[in-house]
């Protein structure tokens, strides 16, 4: 049976990924990511990095200390509820820039073919599930979410 979203179900979907995609990025850009950034995930979510699989709160974070310092700027995300579940789960995809290390105005010593300081486009895919062990949103509130299932990819 499938369900039909109302446009206020449409509208807490826009919002919690407005939420999500601005809590996300500052986190994953502050000098804690290491620490903060796996709070997203669990034990049993996926990622893929640019075609590398993680798996997990432990793997999300190993790739993350593995990588340079970023600073993503998102130029646009869109947010598809997934009926099955109230609330929904939700797939957001992200389109943006990043820069890995210190960015162009500060120019590194690594070898020209590094792309450390460059920015570079991306796209990011995201399911989020709602979190079961977060407290029962009341109507008109948006729901505690998890990252499920992450797949980043450069585009250029």
């Amino acid at each position: 049976m499938t369900t039909a979203f109302t446009r206020d179900d449409i509208e807490i979907s826009t919002r919690a990924a407005d939420q999500f995609t601005r809590l996300y990025y500052s986190t994953y850009d502050s000098p804690t990511r290491a620490d903060d950034l796996p709070k997203f995930y669990r034990a049993t979510s996926t990622l893929t990095w640019n075609g590398s699989p993680s798996q997990g709160v432990e793997g999300v974070k190993k790739l993350i200390q593995e990588m340079p310092s970023t600073k993503h700027e998102v130029q646009s995300y869109d947010c598809h509820p997934i009926p099955g579940s109230r609330p929904p789960s939700l797939l957001v995809t992200v389109a943006g820039n990043v820069t890995h290390g210190k960015g162009p105005d500060h120019p590194t010593t690594t070898p020209g073919r590094s792309v450390d300081g460059q920015p570079r486009v991306f796209f990011q895919t995201f399911m989020l599930v709602p979190d079961p062990a977060a407290p029962v949103a009341r109507a008109g509130e948006v729901a505690k979410y998890y990252v499920d299932a992450d797949s980043m990819r450069f585009v250029g």
